[in-house]
């Protein structure tokens, strides 16, 4: 992936889901840890663009959480995460 093409909000938000699944002891960072890291995003367009879509964004944050929560985790990983394929 060539973080360079990426907007400075998007590096940021990856910057963010990849924390979002260390301080989970996750081994990769899932579509969940990037949405939650963009929906959280200050400054944002996600939040503001799903909800002008009818999304019922606080009830989709609670869902992220969840799967999150539900995502296994990994001990002994060295602080390493990988981009999962998904």
């Amino acid at each position: 992936m060539r973080m360079d093409k990426l907007t400075t909000k998007f590096q940021l938000a990856l910057a963010d889901a990849q924390s979002l699944a260390l301080g989970r002891d996750h081994a990769f960072i899932e579509p969940a840890h990037l949405m939650v890291a963009l929906l959280d995003q200050e400054g944002g367009t996600a939040r503001h663009l799903l909800a002008k879509a009818g999304v019922k964004v606080d009830a989709l944050r609670s869902q992220l959480g969840e799967a999150i929560d539900r995502l296994p985790r990994v001990e002994g990983n060295a602080g390493e995460v990988h981009v999962s394929n998904d």
